[in-house]
């Protein structure tokens, strides 16, 4: 296949591979929105894993997933990596229609804010060339890290859980969907460590069949787990979450190629400028989301009717009856009618009592 052809699959590929994520997203969002929060999560994982919809978006996140491995297989990085962020944008409209409204003119500066930044990290963050692979020994240490990272994140400690107030959700979602790009990217580096480890070309002595297994344990697990919090934080919205979620991947990723594998950004100190002003772009990104598109924004006008449509209508009065005169003495409540009473003087001596 010649470049340009292998050019023009990994872009429809990477096209296809962010219509599955964005179809994806807008399931699982309708699927939080339709299920009531369960106080005991086994019980809650019981009920989700009961429901069709929710393995039809597990379905949508898979085929997606392999668009992607396969847009890689015939495009560069720089190129398939930047078209993953068209999740967001496509996910904005899908989820509008499905919800029957329209996308408000923040949800889509919002959208392009955080595509921008996340187009600048991607550009700068991934390595020019295949980097080395995590030892056994790193892998572990990255999985015990990041595991006590995702139970601090998704317990609420970090967002003021015990405050409470009326962001409180939204607030929850933007934790759960942080953890859940990092377990993802974390999965991301596992896994390139475990090919690695198939090709026995991992640093130090050949690995083990038990070292290989737990690796594969360790992918299943952060993947999983990825899919489940980001189920959860979609209980706060879907773009917000979703845009934090496609942030907080690479960025883990980053993170560990940066700390562990010896890699740097590109254009060296240039590659950290800029990786910092599209890190504070995408930040404003995810606010604008935030404040855009809320459940409880949208739902606003909708429940005023209905509360006014449950209000109970005034009743007649007695003097618009017809027929009936003018009564002294009615105070003018609906359907009510009030005994006549005499007036009690609020000043003055009391009358002296005649003598007989």
């Amino acid at each position: 296949m010649n470049p340009a052809a292998g050019t023009a699959l990994a872009v429809l590929l990477s096209l296809v591979s962010a219509a599955g994520y964005a179809l994806a997203a807008v399931a699982q969002s309708r699927l939080a929105a339709a299920s009531p929060a369960a106080p005991d999560g086994r019980g809650a994982l019981r009920a989700l894993l009961a429901r069709g919809q929710w393995w039809w978006a597990v379905g949508l996140n898979a085929a997606g997933a392999l668009a992607h491995v396969a847009a890689l297989h015939y495009g560069p990085l720089t190129l398939v990596q930047p078209l993953g962020a068209l999740t967001l944008v496509a996910a904005l409209p899908l989820g509008a229609y499905c919800a029957r409204r329209r996308v408000t003119r923040t949800e889509w500066r919002g959208a392009l804010w955080t595509l921008g930044g996340l187009v600048g990290l991607v550009a700068v963050t991934g390595p020019a060339a295949p980097g080395e692979a995590l030892s056994l020994r790193e892998s572990l240490i990255v999985a015990a890290a990041t595991a006590l990272l995702i139970a601090v994140l998704a317990s609420g400690r970090l967002h003021g859980r015990e405050h409470g107030g009326t962001d409180g959700p939204a607030r929850r979602g933007l934790g759960h969907a942080t953890a859940s790009g990092i377990a993802s990217g974390v999965a991301s580096a596992l896994t390139q460590t475990l090919t690695a480890a198939l090709a026995l070309e991992l640093p130090g002595t050949e690995p083990t069949w038990w070292q290989t297994a737990i690796l594969a344990v360790l992918i299943s697990a952060f993947a999983s787990g990825g899919l489940l919090l980001s189920q959860a934080a979609y209980r706060g919205g879907l773009a917000a979450p979703l845009a934090v979620v496609n942030l907080s991947n690479p960025a883990a990723a980053a993170v560990i190629g940066v700390a562990l594998l010896g890699e740097t950004f590109r254009a060296g100190a240039w590659g950290w400028l800029v990786a910092a002003g599209a890190s504070l772009v995408a930040a404003r990104g995810v606010v604008l989301l935030t404040k855009g598109g809320t459940p409880e924004a949208v739902a606003a006008p909708e429940t005023r009717t209905a509360v006014a449509e449950a209000l109970p209508m005034p009743g007649p009065r007695l003097s618009d009856l017809p027929g009936l005169p003018d009564l002294p003495g009615l105070p003018g409540l609906p359907g009510l009618s009030a005994p006549e009473t005499d007036p009690v003087p609020a000043t003055g001596p009391a009358p002296a009592p005649v003598a007989g």
